[in-house]
């Protein structure tokens, strides 16, 4: 592995703001609270608490339990021999890899933090949004470019949401449920301007992916299931959002059943936009009847039951 070195606390935090490395290793000096304190903020964000931490301690620059209740991952210390040491921060590695809540591609938290943060923010008063995010002819990219680049794109994406929503909403979550889709969740109040940010970022990055003659074309010739030879055209992202502004949940799984629902209709859209859905709780038994029956075609309008945003 790299092995980039900092000196001071706050450059560590600008390193992991910028990259998301294996492992972070924090050696200890005769103060320790700077590192506790440090530790602290790290593991307390979403966006940083992933990335495995171990601590060097040297001499009398705090205690193990300290470092340990901080969120340090692993602690080793001068009295431990040397390929013990090794060891241990070997073993810090391979627990991180085997972690199933973090995507291996993107290093963002995986299904399992998903559902904990949404869960988080429902038994808060906290009015949020989730936002489920899918690209739009990213298989047929794939079959063209190849898996390698493919890869690349998610990897693009991932990192056009991380930094949006960790520059625009204070208290934001960005996880990758798996291939092209991801979930970001955020106080309403910073909605509009993330999801703003983020589509027109993707359109000004995501034709750069393409071959200078694909780019210019704005699409290329692809073949359907059936031989069809068809226009593609180039990637587009789809935003589907459910916020508690008009309805509450009881549960993530409520909340991820109509995310995937405005998803899917903002798919149905030509262009990079995102969907907010606006329909009200069913108050009564009737109410739950005729729910369905608010035709996600009329969102189209930008009235209610929904708000689409190119």
């Amino acid at each position: 592995m790299e092995l980039v070195r900092v000196e001071h606390a706050s450059d560590v935090r600008a390193l992991l703001n910028r990259t998301m490395p294996a492992c972070l290793v924090i050696e200890t000096g005769p103060d320790a609270t700077v590192v506790v304190e440090l530790i602290d903020a790290i593991k307390a964000d979403s966006f940083t608490g992933i990335v495995p931490l171990a601590v060097v301690l040297n001499g009398t620059g705090g205690s193990t339990s300290d470092l340990l209740e901080a969120g340090a991952d692993e602690v080793v210390h001068d009295e431990i021999p040397e390929r013990e040491q090794l060891l241990r921060l070997e073993q810090v590695l391979k627990r991180a890899d085997r972690d199933v809540s973090v995507h291996p591609t993107t290093r963002l938290p995986g299904t399992n933090h998903i559902a904990r943060d949404m869960q988080s923010r429902l038994e808060t008063s906290e009015t949020f949004a989730v936002c489920y995010a899918d690209l739009d002819h990213f298989k047929e990219f794939n079959d063209r470019y190849g898996y390698a680049l493919g890869d690349a794109v998610i990897r693009l994406l991932s990192r056009i949401l991380r930094d949006i929503v960790r520059g625009l909403a204070p208290g934001g979550f960005v996880g990758h449920i798996g291939g092209d889709d991801f979930i970001f969740n955020v106080p309403v109040e910073y909605l509009e301007e993330t999801c703003d940010a983020i589509i027109f970022l993707f359109d000004e990055l995501i034709p750069y992916q393409y071959t200078e003659e694909d780019r210019r074309a704005g699409y290329f010739l692809g073949e359907d299931r059936r031989g069809n030879v068809h226009r593609v055209p180039l990637m587009a992202l789809s935003i589907g959002v459910v916020t508690n502004q008009f309805q509450t949940f009881d549960h993530p799984g409520m909340i991820s059943e109509l995310a995937t629902e405005m998803k899917s209709f903002a798919k149905s859209l030509p262009g990079s936009k995102y969907v907010v859905d606006r329909r009200q709780q069913p108050s009564d038994a009737e109410g739950a009847e005729t729910r369905d029956e608010q035709a996600l075609a009329g969102a189209a309008a930008s009235g209610p039951p929904a708000d689409v945003n190119p």
